[in-house]
């Protein structure tokens, strides 16, 4: 990973390992899907059915002033 200056030149490199392992374990999973976006996330509905848990929620969380 890269930060640049004010000036938006690249001077120095920061090593994030965590960072790194996430984009590692992005790019493997977007390579299994052959970069397919509807496919990775009908695998991710599928997993979500076996599970028997919800994953991901589309419902915005209401807040403490809406109720």
């Amino acid at each position: 990973m890269y930060t640049g200056g004010i000036d938006g030149n690249m001077k120095t490199a920061i090593k994030d390992e965590i960072l790194e392992e996430t984009w590692k374990i992005k790019d493997g999973l977007a390579a299994k899907y052959d970069y397919d976006v509807d496919a990775m996330f009908r695998a991710m509905r599928e997993g979500e059915k076996r599970s028997g848990h919800k994953l991901v929620s589309f419902v915005k969380p209401k807040r403490k002033a809406d109720k």
